[in-house]
Parts: C-alpha cells; structure tokens; sequence
C-alpha cells in the first residue's frame, strides 16, 4: 500500500513539474518578446530624435534605481523574487529620521531636508517631450524586469520539484528492492 501512496505522491510532483516547465517555457518566450519590443522602440526612439539625443551622454551624472529586487523565502526554504519600487520602504525602514531629540519649542526653526521620496522619471534626461517610442521602451523593460523576477521564482520552483522527484524515485526504489 505504502509503494501506491508513493507512486501517486511521485505522479503529482511530476505533473506539477511539467505544468510548471510549460508555464516557463511561456514566460520565457513572453520576456524574450518584451525585450525585442524594447530594443526596437528604442531603435524608434532614436531615429525619432537622432542618435546622439538618446544616448550614454544624456545619462544624469547621478543615478538611483526606480525599482529593485527583493527576495525572501516561500514554503520549505523556495526562494521568491519580487520586484518593488525603490521609494517603497520595509515597515522596519520606517522611522524618524534623526536618533536624536529635537526641540520642539524655540526661537530657531530649522528647515527639513527635503528627500525625494519619489525618484524621477529617467525619461526626462532626454527632455520633456520625448517621443511615445520612448516611453514604449520604458514600460516593455518593466514588464521584462518583472518577468525575469517571476522566471526567476519559477527556476527555484522547478529546481526544488526536481529534487523532490529525485528523492521520491530513490525512496520508490528502496521499496521495491526490499520488497522483493
């Protein structure tokens, strides 16, 4: 009774393995279409304003990503990718900015440094009428970013499901060779 048990436990992990390897097969073909789309708004973009206004020059002297990468851990020690905003802060990076007391009463005032909570659209290097190609190839890396994370996720996923199989196979193995 015990190998039935084992064997359907082992049919279900395989059939959640193949589902999971169709759904990367298709979430890689989706990345890879928004990264064409990308490169050939930006090739748009730049026939659009000529090439030496969309290029390295134009980069800001100092730049702060718009978005980062955020991993933690799922059930039985998977880890998970999620791309989060950069202004978005953690409930523990919440908190006065200063550990020491302020005055609250007093003659002086002193002004709060003003902090760009918000980060600035990188588009507006470039001007502030820039071509709609341009803006197409913003939001077709996005969506790739936010894909690649989720293929990411989906690799962990599919690598943790292979070593399951293996191990439900060994165990599948021992059982019969004891059995007989």
């Amino acid at each position: 009774m015990a190998a039935l048990d084992l064997r359907a436990e082992l049919d279900s992990v395989l059939l959640q393995l193949l589902g999971d390897l169709e759904e990367l097969e298709g979430k890689r073909a989706v990345l890879n279409a928004r990264v064409e789309e990308g490169w050939l708004s930006l090739a748009k973009a730049r026939y659009a304003m000529g090439t030496k206004s969309v290029g390295p020059l134009q980069y800001a002297s100092h730049m702060e990503p718009q978005v980062c990468l955020q991993a933690s851990e799922a059930q039985e020690g998977l880890q998970k990718f999620k791309v989060v905003r950069s202004g978005v802060h953690a409930p523990e990076e919440v908190g006065p900015r200063e550990a020491a007391l302020r005055r609250r009463k007093g003659p002086t005032k002193t002004p709060e440094p003003q902090s760009s909570e918000a980060p600035r659209d990188p588009l507006n290097w470039f001007g502030i009428l820039v071509p709609h190609s341009l803006r197409q190839a913003q939001a077709s890396f996005r969506d790739g970013l936010q894909l690649a994370a989720d293929i990411a996720s989906l690799q962990n996923r599919i690598d943790w499901g292979r070593s399951q199989l293996r191990g439900l196979q060994e165990k599948l193995k021992q059982l019969e060779l004891g059995a007989a």
